[in-house]
Parts: C-alpha cells; structure tokens; sequence
C-alpha cells in the first residue's frame, strides 16, 4: 500500500515545530511494510492542503493520503472544508469510526471535524493534529484500511 502523509500546521510549516503526528504516521506505516510514498507539511490554507491533496490523488502515486492536523473548531482549523473541496465519495463511516472509538477514552474527539472519502482511486482520511489522536485513529483504520484501499482502487469487488 502506497501511503501520503499530509500534515496541516502553520508553525510546522515554517520549520517551528516537530512533526511528531507525521512521524507518527510514518513509523506506523514502516512497521506494516507499507511503503510512504509522499510526505509533505503545509500551512493552515485551503488552497495549499485541497492543491497537495488533488495533486496526489490525481498522481496515482498513492492509495491512501492520511492527513494530520487542522480538524478542530478554531478558524485556522480548516483541513475537513479542503478535503470535503476535492473529494468525488464521502466515506462519512470512517470519520464517525474515528471519533467514536476515541471518545469514550478522550470525550474532546467529539469536537474533531475530521472527514473521509475519495478521489479516484485514493482514499484520504483527516486525522486529529496530536500524536495521540493519530495514534488512536490508526487503531481504527487498521481494522478496515486495506480492505478499503482494495475495493477504491478497484482490485476487490466482493465485500465478503
């Protein structure tokens, strides 16, 4: 499986803070034998985290984009109206998964506007910016995530 990870921070962006979410990712990535395809941070904007998220799609470089960051309720926080921008399918399951499972542990994930779809043949999925949220939301899509990526990219057509 050929992973994007697409973190969304201002101060990551401009090289003032560690991408620990990302690292996150990667290391959970690595540990699966999936290989990371693409890896980028970008800032709090629309139109930078929709142009990285169509680019990759539309590359066919990647089966899955896991985006880290931006999902919250402040103004800067505006990753799930870039996304919902450039999905083609809602995947509305795999959000309420996320923050479902989170909840009862963390009540605050509730308040994450995460979202889920996709565009071609690519799954994309926004994960919380912390490290915690990441890893928990990894927890979850780990159950179902290849067999997702099998039936977009069309290599599966049979749900059983």
């Amino acid at each position: 499986m050929r992973i994007g990870i697409l973190t969304v921070s201002d101060l990551g962006a401009v090289g003032q803070r560690e991408d620990t979410s990302g690292d996150a990712i990667l290391t959970w990535a690595t540990e699966r034998g999936y290989d990371v395809a693409v890896r980028s941070v970008v800032p709090d904007e629309s139109d930078r985290i929709a142009g990285k998220l169509a680019r990759w799609a539309d590359s066919g470089e990647v089966d899955v984009i896991l985006t880290t960051g931006g999902t919250g309720l402040t103004l800067r926080d505006v990753t799930p109206e870039a996304t919902q921008a450039v999905l083609e399918r809602a995947a509305p399951g795999i959000a309420e998964a996320l923050r479902a499972t989170a909840a009862p542990r963390f009540p605050r994930a509730w308040l994450s506007r995460g979202v889920a779809g996709t565009r071609g043949k690519t799954l994309i999925v926004n994960l919380p910016g912390s490290t915690g949220g990441v890893t928990d939301g990894l927890a979850v899509l780990e159950g179902f995530l290849e067999h997702a990526v099998e039936l977009v990219s069309g290599s599966r057509t049979v749900h059983g």
